[in-house]
């Protein structure tokens, strides 16, 4: 506990001590035609990818002791990951509806199943919102780790540190975080910036603590002919496994047993076992763009005006002046030359217009992955393929290259450019390297892939009708050639009143590609394949939503075809003598990898809708979802998100928001975890199997904001009880606990 508050105190510190006489303010503006004439002194207008008005630019101020008014404004945008490309974004430090579940690793909607501590691996039971990116074994981690999609640059009027700080529980159990983030311009084309997150959570079961650590830095530099942005991330995540409950009873049945248990006096299966991720991703994207300036049409009334004859003379002597008082026509020829040399040192405003851009991507991803164990129970596993059970360390290194180049036609640079085109060509690369045993001797073996890929894509991303993005790629060569992938997104904004739009939106793909390589080849002490059997996976997917923003409504619905779906499966062996038993400590433990020849289809359907009636808001998402091979691809059918709360402004500063929320999902046979592989695989079918769901989790809050503040303050699961209170198989939800969280900007 000493150490993480000195750490905090020194990272404090040393953001507040970073003089402001150091940045430059002055980046106005962060959209798609990145040309430095964009960059003026007026105020912050809207850019042509559609993003919103920063209102605090240019007027929001803050007064310092010296009575210096600091100025007040953010914009962020993310990176497009291949080409570079700029997307307008929202500002999440600012964001106050449902800042109270900011921390909530089962999401702001309860939508995750995860194992109950904060930070633990989760996976979405919607199964339109899970994503396949990156390493598998950080994917269960994305409320901690995120993606580069969703990384965030930001341009300030003012250096800008954010300090967050999150705490559920007591000390005994509770859990933490401390986030700071900092973001200061250099000048008008460049910034620089950091992110610390630091995660520590006890649990309220056995050996179940999770400890994380993420670092960021980042930079950019928006200039007329380059542009470019880079980040360098770095992830410790350390957490300890107990393999769930021994028994569910003790939560399912609590008065079958002679006393009453709190959540640490329940035993779980396995003890003193850790997995460990440490992840390294280095980004960079840059271009240089080709184009021509452009006079801008200046209005009569802002362009500079022709001094009048008398000042124009006051430039000559005063003999000559005397001169040509006595002689007319050489004064008008005098101040016809003077009027002419005016207007030539007048300089003209002129825009940069981008047409073409050469492009550079870059991203470098390691990782190294290791599953700790001194105590695991002799049939805790089915297999053993080497080593000791006392002394378990399987380590496990990936090292993923991807190299971009580019060439792209800017949208907009004249009429006829109704649409950007890009061509790009990537070569991939992946090292995979695993135990191996070489004549009884444990040694290392090395899987690599090499591919070069070609693809294009098409968007329009300027006008207010619609706007689009359709790209694709193929392997022409190397060790996955054939695989492709072609996706696109369409926009349309339909005026149907003068107060209400309809906003249509549209997303599709198809994509073939052969399955992750950690199906392919996976070694450890407990589990052990190598499948060269597995075919490629297909894929197509079709949806659209609808969307009134006026009534507050949002429908979506849609449609998935999956052939040769892969993945994890539980293969347990019995080793008890009840075969209808559920107890873990009745089964040895495996996990395979399976492969459906046959077709599977998802459907899905959504809806949003907030209605408010003065104060009184209360929001609702409910989605309805199901599988073909509920088997192989379980889902719940309901999932459901409710939300009732006051909403109101005490003396104009202070905004307020008091409520309380209900989770709920259908009852269904949820994935189960496996500690060995850190992933989710289905339950086996060939034994009895566990339903969760069925429960409701009922939450309260307090949620305020003032200025540059804001708090919370929260209970969750206040229904706690007996029932099916599971996130997971045999992973319960955490008792009652209460949350409190702070986050304040601060500007100097």
């Amino acid at each position: 506990m000493k150490s993480r508050i000195l750490i905090a105190s020194l990272l404090s510190i040393f953001l507040w001590s970073m003089p402001s006489g150091l940045w430059a303010q002055g980046f106005k503006t962060a959209n798609n035609d990145i040309s430095g004439s964009n960059f003026g002194s007026g105020g912050y207008g809207d850019d042509s990818q559609g993003g919103r008005r920063n209102k605090s630019w240019g007027r929001d101020t803050t007064s310092t002791d010296d009575g210096f008014e600091v100025p007040i404004g953010v914009t962020q945008w993310t990176v497009d990951e291949r080409l570079g490309d700029i997307i307008s974004a929202e500002n999440n430090d600012t964001v106050v509806h449902m800042f109270q579940w900011y921390n909530e690793t089962s999401g702001y909607n309860g939508e995750y199943s995860y194992l109950g501590n904060l930070g633990a691996p989760r996976l979405s039971r919607l199964y339109f919102n899970r994503t396949q990116n990156g390493w598998q074994f950080l994917q269960p981690f994305d409320f901690f780790v995120g993606d580069l999609h969703n990384f965030r640059f930001s341009n300030t009027l003012s250096p800008l540190t954010n300090l967050a700080y999150h705490k559920v529980g007591n000390k005994v159990n509770g859990q933490e975080r401390l986030r700071a983030y900092f973001a200061s311009n250099i000048n008008k084309v460049a910034g620089i910036g950091m992110k610390f997150d630091y995660l520590y959570g006890r649990g309220y079961y056995n050996s179940q603590a999770n400890s994380q650590f993420g670092g960021t830095f980042f930079g950019y530099y928006l200039g007329e002919r380059y542009n470019m942005h880079a980040y360098v991330n770095y992830n410790h995540l350390k957490m300890a496994e107990n393999g769930g409950i021994e028994n569910d009873a003790y939560i399912l049945n609590p008065q079958s047993f002679p006393r009453s248990y709190g959540s640490k006096d329940i035993p779980t299966s396995i003890t003193d076992t850790w997995n460990r991720n440490q992840n390294a991703d280095a980004f960079l994207t840059h271009r240089y763009n080709l184009g021509f300036y452009r006079e801008l049409e200046v209005p009569d009334s802002l362009k500079p005006k022709m001094p009048t004859d008398a000042d124009l003379l006051k430039q000559l002597t005063d003999s000559i002046r005397d001169l040509l008082k006595a002689d007319t026509l050489r004064r008008a020829l005098v101040l016809d030359s003077l009027k002419t040399k005016w207007t030539s040192e007048q300089l003209v405003p002129k825009e940069f217009i981008p047409i073409s851009s050469i492009i550079h991507t870059m991203r470098i991803n390691n990782l190294r992955h290791t599953y700790y164990a001194h105590n695991t129970p002799e049939n805790y596993y089915t297999n053993h393929y080497y080593g000791e059970f006392t002394d378990v360390k399987d380590l496990t290194r990936g090292l993923s290259v991807d190299n971009t180049i580019a060439l792209a036609m800017r949208e907009g640079f004249n009429k006829w450019a109704q649409m950007g085109i890009s061509i790009f060509a990537t070569h991939k690369f992946v090292s995979w390297t695993l135990p191996w045993l070489q004549d009884g001797a444990l040694a290392r073996r090395r899987y690599t892939e090499n591919d070069l890929f070609v693809g294009g894509e098409i968007s329009r991303t300027q006008g207010k009708l619609i706007h689009y993005n359709v790209n694709g790629e193929i392997s022409l060569v190397g060790d996955n050639v054939g695989d492709f992938e072609v996706d696109g997104t369409g926009e349309l904004d339909l005026g149907i009143s003068r107060k209400d739009t309809l906003q249509v939106a549209v997303n599709a793909f198809i994509k073939s590609q052969n399955p992750d390589l950690c199906f392919y080849n996976y070694h450890s002490q407990f589990l052990w394949w190598d499948n060269e059997w597995l075919s490629k996976e297909f894929k197509a997917r079709i949806e659209g939503s609808l969307a009134l923003p006026r009534i507050g409504t949002r429908l979506s619905v849609g449609f998935e075809n999956i052939k040769n779906y892969t993945y994890y499966a539980m293969q347990n062996m019995l080793i008890g003598s009840d075969s209808t038993s559920t107890l873990t400590a009745d089964y040895s433990h495996n996990v395979v990898v399976r492969q459906s020849t046959s077709n599977i289809q998802v459907f899905n359907i959504r809806l949003q809708q907030t209605l408010k009636l003065g104060p009184l808001h209360w929001d609702n998402d409910v989605t309805y979802q199901t599988s073909s091979k509920k088997d192989i691809l379980p889902l719940p059918k309901i999932s459901l998100y409710s939300n009732l709360y006051l909403g109101f402004r005490i003396a104009k500063v202070l905004n307020i928001e008091v409520g309380a929320d209900l989770r709920y999902f259908t009852r269904y046979y949820a994935p189960d975890y496996s500690p060995a592989i850190q992933q989710f695989a289905i339950q086996d079918t060939a034994h009895p199997r566990i339903k969760i769901g069925n429960y409701p989790i009922i939450g309260a809050y307090l949620n305020m904001h003032i200025k540059h503040c804001r708090l919370y303050f929260a209970m969750t699961h206040l229904n706690a009880g007996s029932g099916h209170m599971f996130w997971a198989p045999h992973y319960p939800m955490d008792p009652r606990t209460f949350h409190f969280g702070v986050s304040w900007n601060f500007f100097n």
